[in-house]
């Protein structure tokens, strides 16, 4: 991966995590759009996904060490929300799932599918949002409809921010409360999620095998992916707040949709 690319890669996934469009997705998108080495296509998502992980701890530094003082409710939430995910990730890496997004010849068909379920859940929801008044705090009946959008999203093209809040929102969730939920629940998952496919690189041997092909070129890479996602998520969390609060989701619906048509027709050209 040229560090150009890595850029490319960085400003999207910054801009994508915590808008409601799917970062994954959009990742998978322009790594085939770009000719990126599918190799360790996953480790790099992950580790652009580091770097909006720190863009999450600025913007939420008090409520992360809020998490940590008594009773402890919050984190008891987070735990519980944090489980779906944990198994279907599990399942996901032992079954190679990423092959059908990255490597598989339908995989434009698959990411516009996954797309399209995410504009019509965001349309949804933003229908139901504006016809009653939410005022459920975090609780159980928040967290675990939370719990299992996040697990859900786990598929590229499903967005994890947009799948989160769209179900905090329907179950009743108070808009701020279910925004900064949703961000902290990102935190427990993308250190997951690295760690499993660092764990999973280094035992495949594809890590050590890129590092001997392109030395030090692909360490300037990731950091310069991680550093750009970084600067771009905390862009986009301040943007995501403001559409939160109003519920607009329709725009992004839009969006996704057209991404869909994108697909397709890259696929029919032999661009994808």
């Amino acid at each position: 991966m040229e560090i150009w690319q890595a850029a490319v890669l960085g400003l999207v996934q910054g801009l994508t995590e915590f808008l409601p469009v799917s970062s994954s997705g959009h990742l998978s998108f322009f790594q085939n759009v770009l000719n990126v080495s599918s190799e360790n296509a996953q480790f790099i998502s992950v580790m652009l996904h580091l770097g909006t992980l720190v863009a999450v701890c600025i913007v939420f530094f008090k409520d992360i060490l809020g998490l940590f003082r008594k009773p402890f409710k919050t984190l008891g939430f987070l735990v519980i929300a944090t489980v779906p995910a944990v198994i279907f990730g599990v399942v996901a890496s032992v079954l190679d799932l990423d092959y059908y997004f990255y490597e598989w010849e339908w995989a434009a068909v698959l990411l516009s599918v996954c797309f399209l379920i995410t504009a019509t859940v965001l349309f949804v929801t933003e229908m139901i949002a504006k016809k009653r008044q939410n005022t459920l705090p975090i609780c159980y009946k928040t967290a675990i409809p939370m719990g299992l959008a996040q697990a859900i999203a786990i598929f590229p093209g499903i967005s994890r921010s947009g799948s989160t809040i769209c179900a905090g929102t329907l179950a009743g969730g108070k808009s701020e409360d279910i925004a900064k939920f949703s961000f902290l629940m990102s935190i427990p998952v993308i250190l997951g999620g690295f760690a499993l496919e660092l764990i999973k690189g280094l035992y495949k041997g594809t890590l050590q095998a890129e590092f001997a092909q392109y030395g030090g070129n692909f360490g300037w890479a990731i950091a310069v992916g991680f550093i750009t996602s970084a600067l771009a998520g905390l862009f986009a969390i301040k943007i995501m707040l403001k559409v939160i609060q109003k519920a607009e989701y329709k725009w992004f619906s839009l969006y996704l949709v057209l991404l869909a048509v994108t697909c397709i027709i890259l696929k029919c050209v032999g661009k994808f």
